[in-house]
């Protein structure tokens, strides 16, 4: 068996971290997983009967080390249902390569073991990302991701590179729905019977791998090709998901705008991500909670 310390865990080594975490776990057998980015941990509140473990404490995890990503996993009861719920997430610009920051999809996988983590098969998962936004949306809206551009996939960028187990998934796993379509109109519909109509939003998401902010020639680009917000994370998760027939969700919130002029004095930064984020937080929690009531698994 390879050392955890390697980038990519066996099926074996995957097995073993998820037996270790349900076993800490108070009887909780999750069914949905949710992973939070800046901003969002705070929905680990509303969470009941749970069981936090510390990232550094669990092998082969990779530890968040940014502001906002309190590196923690929270198991228990949201909306009545067993979920498993990451207080942030580990980034390639962080240093990890892309195998190592889908290691905690991995965990959550069905195929781990029959009493495992379960991030689907049949049952959603959620995820929430903090984004910026290319095209039309708004600081403050919400974006429900319709399908993403991996731009980090052109150079190789790809938590699927190597060799392929197929107890974990297929190796050449298809995107076309990549984000499910009846998960999406789900939210889409309590959405509106939430009032939150005027902020939410259906786009495109891609990733660029930071850390730095894109320059206005970059944000022009994915204009072009169709992308509505971009970020520096997510579709590693979603490939992994995708690769082993997870159901994906997945919802950004616009944080802030790019600069698409040359001469523009704007500069993006960090802190009014965070300042965004804690701005519609309170909106997007609910909204997550209220699908944890109405999905079905």
């Amino acid at each position: 068996m390879a050392s955890t310390n390697n980038v990519q865990c066996s099926y074996e080594e995957v097995k073993k971290i998820a037996d270790s975490i349900l076993a800490q776990a108070k009887g909780v057998q999750p069914k949905i997983g949710i992973i939070c980015g800046s901003g969002l941990g705070t929905l680990a509140s509303l969470v009941e009967d749970r069981t936090v473990i510390d990232y550094s404490t669990i092998p082969a995890f990779p530890v968040s080390t940014v502001p906002g990503h309190e590196g923690k996993l929270v198991l228990g009861k949201l909306g009545g249902k067993d979920v498993v719920l990451m207080k942030g997430r580990a980034h390639c610009y962080e240093g990890y390569p892309a195998q190592k920051t889908a290691i905690p999809v991995r965990v959550m996988n069905p195929y781990v073991t029959e009493t495992g983590l379960r991030f689907t098969g049949q049952e959603p998962g959620t995820k929430t990302e903090i984004e910026t936004v290319v095209g039309s949306a708004q600081v403050g809206d919400i974006m429900i991701i319709k399908d993403h551009v991996n731009l980090a996939g052109f150079s190789g960028i790809n938590p699927l590179v190597g060799k392929n187990d197929d107890k974990f998934g297929e190796r050449f796993p298809p995107m076309s729905n990549a984000y499910d379509r009846k998960l999406r109109q789900l939210a889409k519909d309590l959405a509106q019977e939430m009032g939150y109509g005027s902020f939410l939003r259906e786009g495109v998401y891609s990733m660029m791998v930071g850390p730095n902010f894109e320059t206005p020639t970059e944000c022009r680009m994915l204009r072009l090709v169709g992308v509505d917000a971009t970020g520096m994370s997510t579709i590693p998760e979603v490939l992994v998901a995708r690769h082993a027939g997870m159901r994906v969700l997945g919802m950004s919130l616009i944080t802030n705008k790019v600069v698409m002029e040359y001469d523009s004095e704007a500069l993006a930064n960090h802190e009014e991500v965070l300042a965004a984020g804690q701005a519609r937080s309170k909106d997007l929690q609910a909204l997550v909670a209220r699908l944890m009531d109405k999905i079905e698994l």
